[in-house]
């Protein structure tokens, strides 16, 4: 059989779709046993329930293979294999079911015949199952595209609210870097401020240097005119 569901490889929607389909298959199986070991009116029943789950079974294999081309390449290749092996799972169970449906005394019993009139019987009744059938199809393609639109309207929300965050961190980007430029100007004129302030400290060093060097010198030019 195949190899388990594999979640991170696929989207969603395929996934919910292989899962669908490994429980179509289980019950499939389990009803072609049930022709097997059956006669009648009660193998002619089972086969129309194992062709619906047929019917199932391709309908999901076509929205998968639909589905699995919205998958990243990157996951791609695991995903066609898988496809391929559930694929051929089906086409098995279709032999099956097309080789047990043939065997017309196992499927008719005692009463088995070639009349025409049992013929157009049957045929009614099998217009009828069809009918039936179709009806069952499209109940079933009309809930999966429910489903479809369900995840649709959910990841359009997910889109919607993953804007609003990217807008409100746009916004909270902008009014950081406002900020920051802002606090340039305060750097640049607090550098200024420093600059000025270093200049006129070294000026008046200077000039407390000449002024202590002037008396400095008449200091010593006193003492010279006293010893004079």
């Amino acid at each position: 059989m195949t190899n388990p569901l594999d979640t991170d490889a696929g989207s969603e929607l395929f996934s919910s779709y292989e899962a669908e389909l490994k429980l179509v298959q289980a019950d499939l199986d389990q009803k072609l046993d049930q022709i097997a070991e059956s006669t009648g009116e009660q193998r002619k029943a089972a086969i129309r329930q194992a062709e619906r789950a047929l019917e199932e079974a391709t309908e999901l294999l076509d929205q998968m293979r639909m589905e699995k081309q919205n998958i990243p390449s990157a996951a791609r290749s695991k995903v066609n294999a898988r496809f391929r092996n559930y694929q051929t799972d089906v086409d098995a169970l279709k032999r099956r079911l097309k080789s047990l449906a043939d065997d017309r005394r196992a499927l008719f019993g005692n009463r088995y015949t070639d009349d025409p009139e049992d013929a157009g019987y049957d045929a009614h009744l099998e217009q009828r199952q069809q009918l039936l059938s179709g009806t069952e199809r499209l109940e079933r393609s009309s809930a999966r595209l429910q489903e479809s639109q369900r995840i649709a309207l959910e990841t359009e929300d997910i889109g919607r609210s993953t804007l609003a965050d990217l807008q409100q961190q746009r916004e909270t980007i902008e009014h950081t870097r406002m900020n920051l430029h802002q606090s340039e100007g305060y750097v640049d004129t607090s550098i200024k401020t420093l600059r000025g302030m270093a200049r006129r400290m070294a000026t008046n060093r200077i000039i407390t240097i000449a002024i202590i060097t002037v008396l400095i010198l008449l200091i010593f030019a006193v003492i010279f005119s006293k010893f004079r």
